[in-house]
């Protein structure tokens, strides 16, 4: 056995090197094969080919959880896929921030896949160290589950009574936003698909780097990724505490997320019933958690009782909104 083979077999967090350097191979291939390739001009994305784009990062996602079948066994895989689905179910409603996000910016929609993109080298970092922080209190305390599970049933709860308020906050107020405003040089206007120009200072005259609106809205939009992550990333620890399994389920779900949203941003209105399916999952995760030393809940089942409770949540919600329009539904 060489030395190279020998360091890809030895354990990194539980798993081989080699499954980690095969995960950050296919995610690296499938950025530069969306940026370089499919979308190397900007240009306004179409439902079509958003749905398109989905479909090819939810193969690959499949794809790598049959992978993990093969080499770690089915247990693995299954928790691989019901951190997948959760996580994308999660993160929907990011979509509707991202969308507020851009609207309030005026980002044209063929420079919206630029910042969306680059969003996602954002996310890869952050996910990382939050899932890393969180391994590590798993590993040095047992009861650390114990409070993520409190804090997905009392989120469950408070998603599933809370009454529908205002959806659309006033971003002019944002905080994070008049701090950028107020200690960083902007530009008013966009300058294309840039995030950063060179431009004379009125001040000084002299030719000095200023942020655009581009840049603003991928900052909000990094900001708004952190805050949904709070929810999303205990209740994949909740179901497995396999630091591999929870950072690829977790990346691999917001690539698609991210390529569906030009699709999912006009038809968001259509799922009314998707928070309380949203609600009644984070329950039973959380109380998967306190009956574990009880009960022991086979992956397999709990994949299934999560895909059914989401997938009736989405159909139900179709059904009951087939005739409404956006401005008609409540």
């Amino acid at each position: 056995m060489t030395a190279l083979h020998a360091f890809m077999l030895t354990p990194f967090l539980g798993t081989p090197y080699y499954f980690w350097l095969a995960f950050v191979v296919i995610v690296i291939a499938l950025l530069v094969f969306d940026l370089g390739v499919l979308h190397r001009d900007q240009h306004e994305i179409e439902m079509r080919e958003s749905l398109l784009l989905y479909s090819g990062y939810f193969s690959v996602g499949v794809a790598f959880g049959g992978w993990v079948w093969w080499q770690l066994g089915a247990t693995k895989a299954l928790e691989f896929y019901t951190g997948f689905l959760v996580e994308q179910s999660l993160s929907m409603d990011n979509v509707f921030v991202m969308a507020m996000i851009l609207g309030f910016f005026g980002i044209p929609r063929k420079y919206q896949h630029r910042v969306l993109f680059w969003g996602i080298l954002g996310v890869v970092v952050l996910r990382a160290i939050m899932i890393g922080l969180g391994t590590a209190l798993v590993q040095q305390f047992d009861w650390i589950l114990y409070v993520f599970g409190a804090f997905l049933l009392f989120t469950g709860i408070k998603m599933l009574f809370s009454k529908d308020h205002d959806e659309h906050p006033d971003l002019s107020q944002n905080k994070l936003l008049i701090f950028l405003r107020k200690h960083i040089r902007m530009t008013d206007d966009l300058h294309g698909g840039k995030f950063l120009v060179r431009q004379k200072d009125p001040a000084s005259g002299k030719m000095l780097l200023f942020a655009t609106p581009l840049l603003l809205a991928l900052v909000l939009i990094e900001l708004a990724d952190l805050v949904f992550a709070v929810d999303s990333v205990p209740a994949v620890f909740a179901i497995t505490q396999d630091p591999f399994i929870v950072y690829t389920s977790n990346i691999f779900a917001i690539l698609g997320l991210r390529a569906l949203y030009f699709a999912l941003a006009a038809l968001m209105h259509r799922f009314v019933y998707l928070k309380y399916a949203l609600a009644i999952v984070l329950m039973f995760i959380g109380c998967k958690i306190f009956l574990h030393g009880f009960i022991k809940v086979p992956a397999l089942l709990s994949l299934g009782v999560t895909m059914g409770v989401l997938f009736g949540g989405v159909i139900l919600s179709l059904l009951k909104t087939r005739d409404k329009k956006p401005a008609e539904t409540t």
